[in-house]
């Protein structure tokens, strides 16, 4: 298997960077005003959102970054890839055709040809997987194409490997060359409750005490 050009050699290096940084902007809405499960009176994430709530913050996120198409048909390929698992439910399939004419549109209106979306994204998702690691403090190993990125103690160590196999001489390079990022979130703290309105969560969040989430990012093979 041949490993992916490193990101510092693509081409196209900017527009991954700064797809990688604002993918997520469809979201900005629904952060600023975040809802609890009336069943649950827990608080929605991303993962536990509304189907109209999922639905609606990818189309909005492509059409912000229009101004940059390759940076919206990555971003619809994000969208594409992350929801892969619904493709065969139908309350889905009015958002994959939706999502895959707008990453075509993209593509066409890029100039690029469609074979180097997947290159570029590899390190979209890889970004994103990083992002969420930290961020939810996941502990369990998510494993990505060829590496594998897990969080212990706030450092985030995305380990490059060869699939199938255990020799080092053979793994992907360090994705960072020896480098440690830092990486740090404004955060606000509340106490982990169920709550009995959106009124009664904003409040609280209103209220909170705000901090700063410190840690670190470094590679290995």
């Amino acid at each position: 298997m041949e490993h992916h050009v490193p990101l510092a050699g693509q081409v196209r290096r900017d527009v991954i960077l700064e797809t990688i940084a604002e993918h997520d902007n469809g979201w900005a809405e629904e952060d600023a005003a975040p809802s609890v499960n009336p069943e649950t009176g827990r608080i929605y994430d991303f993962v536990n959102a509304p189907l109209n709530v999922r639905h609606r913050v990818w189309p909005r996120a492509v059409a912000r970054l229009e101004e940059d198409p390759w940076a919206a048909a990555l971003v619809a390929q994000h969208a594409l890839t992350i929801y892969d698992r619904f493709r065969c439910q139908t309350e889905w399939s009015s958002f994959f055709a939706q999502m895959e004419k707008a990453r075509a549109r993209m593509v066409h209106a890029s100039g690029l040809h469609p074979n180097d979306l997947a290159a570029d994204y590899v390190f979209l998702r890889l970004g994103d997987l990083i992002s969420l690691t930290f961020c939810t403090g996941w502990t369990g190993e998510q494993i990505f194409d060829e590496w594998t990125v897990n969080c212990t103690a706030g450092c985030v160590v995305v380990t490059s490997q060869e699939p199938n196999s255990r020799d080092v001489s053979s793994a992907a390079p360090d994705v960072f060359d020896g480098a440690t990022i830092p990486i740090e979130l404004s955060i606000r703290e509340i106490r982990q409750q169920v709550f009995r309105s959106d009124a009664e969560l904003r409040e609280a969040l209103n209220s909170a005490r705000a901090a700063t989430l410190r840690g670190e990012v470094v590679g290995r093979r």
